[in-house]
């Protein structure tokens, strides 16, 4: 008993010396398969996963030795001894958005089944390594004491195995931007059950479209969901139930989405950040935002088709520290939704962009009492009137952007912000005068921008010479202010700038010396639009690779001045620099992308280095003196966008190299002395948008063999090569005032984007090519003054084309809108509003009219005769009932008419007038009898005259007049042949019909 009580006592001693001491325990049970602290079947398995790998970089070089827990990324349990972390993420990666993946430093490969053989696996990290496409094995599944996952971005490549699924215990799984090359499906996600994070981002999963969400929704402990950049195109908008309302993160960006908000969204009332920029989402942003209180970072940017107020219950959100709502359709004012931020006891505000959206109205004071706010992004809105007074109390402002408004006061509170670093006023409406005041204390200062494209200038910097900003400037843009007559002296301390940009700043004289001698390490100088005079400041140094220098539109003078072998855009153009350009320009500065010197007194030769510039995008040297031939060099310049050497004096031939120039979008050769032919090579050029060869000396000849004369003969060929017609991306072609002979080429229609055609002034022959009217965007054409002939095409743009300028001086063209008529036509007089274009029959257009008046009217009457007349010739009781009403209203009102008007019975028929006053009045027939001759009379006139039209509306208008006067229709009838017109006839017959009373 003693002995067995001595064994309980010895076990507890174990097991709390166990419990103080955990290496004891650890020796306790590690007996005979342990060596040094670590279970040789584990060493084992790690030394064949290492054997797996590919590591170029030696980084498991500490996997050597009997101590697998103390190698590179290995940790055991300090309880059981067994390895339980296994952490080979690749640490030299920069995890930054521009960052590199070093191929030298990442691991690759494949995976060892061996890894099976490490149990108590819970931690597998791989992220950022280079597997190569290789698959993720199956038997990762197998690790069923896994909790944590992470592959992100280590490029396996198939399908994502559904036997992970089986990993119940996993908490943390991180798959995104892996299997990249595949389309996968999520039905073995649900199998997770204790899942709380879960990424897969930049993983194509189209297959789940439509189910993707119930998958997740079985994710009830689930806190992180990112699948970003997903496929997934369908966002439902209704669930049964919601069973991840344990979510606090929510990433769903750049997946498509086309659909409004959906409800469920609101219900999840824990998020903490919710993403759903760059979709496609539409509607109404819903005032429901308000049951996401616990809400700090809401992303709904590049959401196009969102087009919405700016709701007032998002300004209930007190703990909302990041609100991004840019490049929407949101409209309206911020008034209500910054007022409700700024109620708020500590609004938590630090990162407000509303960028890119229709929101209008004025900035609210209230904007200032967001203490907290760092980051403010309003640029390419609406908004209007002043920056608030109240800016000045956002001590934590770092950031402010207001570029593309309509705003045009800077209050001079704007230079208490002390902690601010950059800001962007460019392209709005400023006025007044900046003091030294706006810029007082505005000492973090280092990025300044002003500029506006507009020439007008409203505001004016007013500094005191003797000032000294607070701030050192890397980044100073101001275009259209004026800041002269002198060069600002407030520069005078700002030795760390970068970029220099003063352009159309009312700024005369020189550079002073006190600039020269700051020592800057410029990328930029723009002093381009001003007065400068005096010597370009060619000693100051550029550093950057790419780097720009503009002095356009000055006073300079003197020989075309070279900087730095790293300046990349060069403008000098609008000045007065004169001379010969230096030949060594190519080898001086080689790196020039763009180079501008037009608009000078240049003269000389163009010179052979220009062809070491390699990177040449854009060479501008017109409306200068340059002489001689165009070089040969153009096929070492592959970039060339841009080529304008126009208004100089240029002669002979374009060289057949510059067909290399695939990238040409616009050869400019106008207004030189080029002559010879144009080469056919110019189709190779196939990218051009603008050919202006015009105002030179351009001929084509060619010698041809007649072999009945046994003789050479000259002759002219098209001088314009139809391979000019392979150019289908022209907008321009301009090859006027030339010595061009032969015909427009047949296939001209084939450039169908052409905009402008100038052929005037050549010595082009033979009619318009049928094709040319397929030029549908033809919006200016100039053929004046060729020998052209034939007729003028009326179809298409052409019936838009109606200025006579445009043809004059070809004597053989005819047609409109020229008034020589083609032979066949006949002149027809011209509309006052076709221009002359249109002509029309008026024979023709009376026939037509005369056509549609009789159809009108024969419907009109037998619609009104049967109507009527058909119901009195069926009812016999109405017809009597109908005459005798007219013959009572008739009776009556002749007699009134009588009295009324004491009617002179002397103009009656005899048997009327002979009626003495003293006499029985007569009976009323016998003065209706004396109205009937003059009645008749009208009708009969027009009978006569041949006018039916008249007659017939005579009939229409008076039909109870002749009826009751009792109207002899057929003496009416037999009056002459015309009366037995069609139209006469029917009008009569109804009469006829009436007049009988059907007795």
């Amino acid at each position: 008993m003693a002995h067995k009580i001595s064994c309980i006592e010895l076990l507890s001693l174990l097991v709390l010396s166990g419990f103080l001491f955990p290496g004891t325990i650890k020796f306790a049970l590690s007996t005979g398969g342990t060596a040094s602290g670590c279970f040789e079947s584990e060493r084992e398995a790690l030394t064949k996963l290492r054997g797996g790998f590919t590591d170029p970089s030696g980084r498991l070089a500490s996997w050597v030795g009997k101590d697998c827990c103390n190698w590179r990324g290995i940790v055991c349990s300090n309880l059981t001894g067994r390895v339980v972390k296994i952490n080979l993420h690749n640490l030299y990666v920069d995890d930054s958005l521009s960052g590199d993946l070093k191929p030298e430093q990442a691991l690759g490969g494949e995976i060892s089944p061996s890894l099976l053989d490490v149990k108590e696996l819970k931690y597998l990290d791989l992220s950022m390594n280079n597997f190569g496409g290789t698959k993720l094995p199956g038997f990762i599944g197998s690790l069923k004491q896994l909790t944590y996952l992470n592959l992100s971005g280590a490029s396996f490549g198939g399908m994502i195995p559904p036997s992970l699924g089986n990993l119940s215990r996993l908490q943390y799984l991180d798959l995104s931007n892996c299997f990249a090359e595949s389309q996968n499906d999520l039905l073995w996600l649900p199998g997770l059950s204790s899942l709380k994070y879960l990424n897969l981002g930049a993983i194509d999963l189209s297959k789940s479209a439509d189910h993707w969400l119930r998958a997740i929704n079985f994710l009830s402990s689930l806190r992180e969901l990112h699948l970003p950049n997903c496929f997934l195109s369908k966002l439902p908008l209704s669930l049964p139930f919601i069973n991840v309302t344990s979510l606090e993160i929510l990433d769903l960006s750049n997946d498509d989405f086309n659909s409004t908000l959906p409800w469920w969204l609101f219900n999840l009332t824990l998020l903490v950040h919710l993403d759903l920029n760059s979709n496609s989402l539409r509607g109404e942003l819903p005032d429901e935002f308000a049951n996401l209180a616990s809400l700090q970072e809401l992303d709904m940017s590049q959401n196009s088709y969102l087009k919405s107020r700016l709701p007032k219950s998002l300004g209930s959100l007190c703990d909302l520290s990041v609100l991004k709502l840019s490049v929407n359709n949101i409209t309206g004012d911020i008034t209500d939704f910054i007022n409700g931020l700024a109620r708020c006891n500590d609004s938590n505000l630090e990162n407000l962009d509303l960028g890119n959206n229709q929101l209008s109205g004025n900035l609210p004071d209230s904007l200032g009492n967001l203490k907290k706010l760092r980051y403010l992004r309003f640029s390419s809105n609406s908004f209007q009137g002043s920056i608030p007074r109240t800016i000045g109390n956002s001590s934590s402002l770092k950031e402010f952007y207001v570029a593309n408004n309509g705003m045009s006061g800077i209050p001079e509170s704007f230079g208490q912000l002390s902690t601010l670093v950059a800001v962007d006023l460019s392209e709005n409406l400023w006025e007044g005068v900046v003091t030294e005041h706006h810029l007082a204390n505005l000492s973090s200062l280092t990025d300044l921008d002003l500029d506006k494209l507009s020439p007008n200038i409203s505001l004016a910097f007013n500094i005191a010479p003797g000032w000294i900003p607070p701030f050192k400037l890397r980044y100073l843009n101001i275009r259209s202010c004026q800041l002269g007559p002198e060069f600002p002296t407030w520069l005078r301390n700002q030795n760390h700038l970068k970029t220099v940009v003063l352009k159309n700043a009312r700024i005369s004289g020189t550079i002073p010396e006190w600039f020269l001698q700051l020592n800057l390490q410029l990328e930029e100088l723009g002093v381009a639009y001003n007065q400068l005079t005096g010597k370009p400041p060619t000693s100051l140094t550029f550093v950057d690779d790419q780097s720009n220098v503009a002095l356009s539109s000055n006073s300079y003078e003197g020989p075309l001045p070279m900087w730095s072998s790293n300046v990349t855009t060069l403008y000098l153009r609008d000045n007065h620099f004169s001379g010969p350009i230096p030949p060594n320009i190519g080898e001086l500065m080689p790196r020039l992308t763009d180079l501008d010197i037009s608009r000078n007194a240049l003269n000389g030769t163009i010179p052979l280095s220009i062809g070491k510039m390699t990177n040449l995008t854009t060479l501008v040297i017109s409306n200068n003196y340059l002489s001689g031939e165009i070089p040969r060099f153009w096929s070492n310049l592959p970039f060339l966008y841009i080529l304008d050497m126009s208004n100089n004096s240029l002669s002979g031939p374009i060289p057949r190299e510059v067909s290399f120039l695939s990238s040409l979008r616009f050869l400019i050769l106008s207004n030189n002395n080029l002559s010879g032919k144009l080469p056919s090579s110019l189709r190779n050029c196939s990218s051009l948008h603008s050919l202006d060869l015009g105002e030179n000396k351009f001929l084509r000849k060619h010698s041809r063999m007649d072999c009945r004369e046994h003789s050479f003969l000259t002759d002219f060929a098209p001088a314009i090569p139809e391979a000019i017609t392979n150019l289908v991306r022209l907008w321009t072609l301009n090859l006027s005032m030339n010595h061009l002979t032969g015909r427009i080429p047949i296939d001209i229609g084939n450039l169908e984007w052409l905009e402008t055609l100038d052929l005037s002034s050549n010595n082009l022959s033979g009619p318009l090519p049928p094709s040319i009217t397929a030029l549908t965007k033809l919006n200016h054409l100039k053929l004046s003054y060729n020998n052209l002939w034939g007729r003028i095409p009326r179809t298409n743009q052409f019936q838009t084309l109606n200025d006579p300028s445009i043809y004059e001086g070809n004597v053989g063209l005819c047609g409109i809108p020229l008034p020589e008529l083609c032979p066949g036509d006949e002149k027809q007089p011209q509309s006052p509003d076709d221009g002359g274009g249109n002509t029309k029959s008026e024979d023709g257009g009376d026939d037509l009219e005369r056509l549609w008046l009789f159809l009108s009217i024969g419907l009109g009457f037998f619609v009104g005769f049967w109507g009527i007349c058909g119901t009195l010739i069926v009812k016999k009781s109405w017809r009597e009932a109908y005459h005798g009403y007219v013959d009572r209203m008739k009776n009556k009102l002749i007699v009134a008419t009588l009295i009324a008007c004491r009617t002179d019975y002397s103009s009656l028929p005899a048997a009327v007038a002979a009626v003495r006053p003293g006499d029985p009045p007569p009976e009323l027939g016998l003065i209706l009898a004396g109205l009937r001759a003059p009645v008749l009379s009208l009708p009969i006139f027009l009978v006569k005259r041949r006018d039916s039209l008249r007659f017939v509306a005579f009939v229409l208008m008076n039909p109870c007049i002749l009826l009751d006067c009792r109207i002899d229709i057929a003496r009416i009838f037999c009056e002459c042949e015309f009366a037995k017109s069609g139209a006469f006839l029917s009008v009569a017959s109804a009469f006829l019909v009436l007049h009988c009373r059907f007795a």
